[in-house]
């Protein structure tokens, strides 16, 4: 795997900031201790100082040297609110709204970044992964070319040989249904984030059909969004439409699809839906051990990332690096 190691010697060599948007939460402030022991991601926390600070205190971590930012009296507050207007200038947004939106943090988080104060953002800890992407949306904005925020999970469990088991599977948290240029699109940010991770993608497009087993309009779908992945990304091996166990059992492999290259091996999981990659993840990480690191947004013109409301301190500290390595 790539790892933590190799992505925290990239990030000594060219530090990075990132924007945690609750401050005052205790996981929050235990990532941040243990960041601040470190030099090569620092972190800034939003939030009334004199909160921050005594949270900190209770819970018995120390942030000294953290960057601490309250949208109360931040001195760039009102370059933020014009700015913010103009960004949403489409939608008829006026000074008196934009101060409003900016005093909740995840929207003057979100700014920070866009203004370049901060690289990235770690969010969620407390909140719905749409109110992650939102503001994501409305600020950071998609990158050219693309039309949708994607997500990625990344999961990792010790092999046999001694090396980890990593694979990528996408979407599991972002796109209900997304239709076959979507998830073209998808397949396309998880080949490159897959690859951050040390895995050579070699990716499957599910379905409950493997090539032609099956009929139904959702087998025709990921059947022509794999047809068009293959021409849009010739260099990677892509092979679709396939069964869970076709993509992943050699033995299975040899008897559905003997000719398949990709059939047997795949590592990077492209699911039709949003139903099935989010149950498919899970399972795998509750019934075959595999540490998840993600949701993981994909799309995006800036690395802002979101939290389970069910992390832990050492999940919030696994994905600010992850976060910081995507600048």
């Amino acid at each position: 795997m790539y790892g933590f190691g190799t992505m925290i010697d990239q990030l000594k060599k060219n530090p990075k900031t990132i924007v945690f948007t609750e401050g005052t939460d205790p996981r929050i402030l235990e990532a941040a201790s243990r960041l601040l022991a470190s030099s090569f991601l620092h972190p800034i926390l939003v939030g009334n100082e004199d909160d921050v600070l005594a949270a900190a205190e209770e819970a018995g971590y120390n942030i000294r040297g953290a960057q601490i930012i309250d949208s109360n009296n931040y001195d760039r507050f009102e370059e933020m609110v014009e700015r913010f207007c103009e960004l949403r200038k489409s939608k008829g947004m006026q000074p008196e709204e934009a101060r409003k939106i900016l005093s909740q943090p995840n929207y003057f988080g979100t700014m920070l970044v866009e203004m370049g104060v901060a690289d990235s953002l770690l969010g969620g800890a407390t909140y719905s992964t749409a109110d992650t992407v939102r503001p994501a949306l409305q600020i950071i904005k998609t990158k050219p070319g693309n039309s949708i925020v994607s997500s990625c999970f990344i999961l990792v469990r010790p092999g046999a040989t001694g090396e980890n088991e990593v694979l990528a599977m996408s979407d599991c948290a972002i796109n209900i249904n997304p239709t076959e240029d979507e998830l073209v699109e998808i397949c396309g940010e998880t080949i490159e984030c897959a690859k951050i991770f040390g895995v050579d993608p070699k990716v499957a497009f599910l379905s409950y059909s493997t090539l032609g087993s099956g009929k139904g309009p959702d087998v025709e779908k990921m059947r022509n969004a794999a047809v068009k992945a293959k021409a849009k990304y010739p260099t990677t091996p892509i092979e679709g439409e396939l069964q869970f166990d076709a993509a992943v059992s050699p033995r299975v492999a040899r008897t559905k699809c003997p000719k398949s290259e990709v059939a047997g091996h795949a590592n990077t999981f492209i699911f039709p839906d949003l139903s099935s990659g989010n149950m498919g993840y899970k399972i795998a990480q509750r019934m075959g051990n595999f540490e998840a690191y993600g949701p993981i947004l994909l799309g995006l013109n800036a690395p802002v990332n979101d939290l389970s409301r069910g992390c832990n301190a050492i999940e919030v500290y696994s994905m600010a690096i992850i976060t910081a390595a995507l600048v």
